[in-house]
């Protein structure tokens, strides 16, 4: 059962476009203000084509890249957490509890120790590994992990709910693989993984967004093609056969959609908490019964939750930065809380 069917019946027109302004508001404001504080004639003239060379330097290759890698990373955990709560019809579902994450962040793991450690042992930033390679690795695990929770699922016949478990039980194992391999790799080198591990947007660059901007654009694309299906496995496998769905080939490909663009978004930012998992509850509850502007809201407060934590966490932490998966944990908690008492 869904949040919104226990809502009241409201009207939800202009919702949308306030949440749009929101987004815009949220974009501005994470130009504007940083950790450098820049007078906003400066701001304005490198957006004008304009300014100094270190302004450029700050906007354009600072601040600009790590806010539309955090946009699109956004809108991929938060269409993809939809995808998962409603084809699971599990409310607590998202990337980390199908093993997606874990996935991802094993396979990083992996990457940075084969790297670093045995092929380059005097080296202890990621910024010095091929940039290209740090996102691919994250998506291989992340659709590796994918894959093994299908194949079980359909191979056993399993039901949303044990398919929920089974991911949990399977990143549960990833998980503990990853954390092994980090025990055992040196406190020298730790901090290399921990930044990522923790969810950051921290030197992502262009290279970043680039990465990201196929699957956001392909998921976007897709979205109105599978959304009768996504509605239909909202409901029981008979029910939704009933109406004349192929049920395992519709979940199969909405499941895919789904894993491809958490997978995605983890290898390019890390596993940044709650996104998922908070902001799909968040579009039901502003759209009520209205479930038409579910998926749009999905994809805009997605956006907005990433850009409004990454700039609290730079203005929070300064030069030190906290990391963005930090913020959205004590954000979200006290949010999800709220937007669960809605559930019985």
């Amino acid at each position: 059962m869904t949040v919104d069917a226990h809502l009241p019946h409201m009207p939800r027109r202009g919702i949308l476009p306030v949440v749009i302004i929101i987004a815009l508001l949220s974009l501005i404001a994470a130009t504007f203000l940083g950790v450098v504080d820049l007078p906003a004639a400066d701001v304005l003239a490198v957006l004008s084509g304009r300014g100094s060379p270190e302004a450029q330097s700050i906007i354009l290759d600072i601040r600009l890249p790590r806010i539309v890698t955090g946009i699109l990373a956004g809108v991929q955990f938060g269409v993809a957490g939809l995808l998962l709560q409603t084809i699971t019809r599990n409310p607590l579902a998202d990337p980390s509890l199908m093993g997606v994450s874990q996935g991802a962040t094993l396979t990083v793991t992996l990457f940075l120790l084969f790297t670093v450690y045995i092929f380059n042992p005097g080296e202890n930033t990621v910024a010095e590994l091929p940039i290209a390679w740090l996102p691919v690795a994250g998506l291989a695990g992340g659709m590796i992990a994918g894959g093994i929770i299908y194949l079980l699922a359909f191979r056993l016949e399993l039901s949303p709910l044990r398919i929920t478990l089974c991911g949990i039980a399977i990143g549960a194992v990833l998980h503990a693989l990853a954390v092994g391999l980090i025990a055992g790799w040196g406190s020298a080198r730790i901090e290399i993984i921990l930044e990522w591990l923790s969810g950051s947007l921290y030197a992502r660059t262009w290279d970043h967004a680039l990465f990201l901007l196929p699957f956001t654009i392909a998921g976007l694309l897709v979205l109105p093609v599978i959304y009768r299906p996504v509605v239909m496995l909202q409901f029981d496998a008979q029910v939704a056969r009933s109406f004349g769905l192929a049920y395992r080939r519709q979940f199969s490909a909405v499941l895919l959609v789904s894993c491809a663009l958490a997978a995605s978004a983890v290898g390019a930012v890390g596993p940044i908490v709650f996104v998922g998992l908070v902001v799909p509850h968040l579009a039901r509850f502003l759209a009520g019964r209205h479930f038409p502007l579910v998926l749009p809201l999905t994809v805009v407060l997605g956006a907005i939750f990433v850009t409004l934590g990454d700039l609290i966490g730079r203005l929070v932490g300064r030069a030190e930065e906290v990391p963005i998966g930090v913020v959205t944990a004590i954000v979200g908690v006290p949010v999800l809380l709220v937007l669960l008492r809605k559930i019985p």
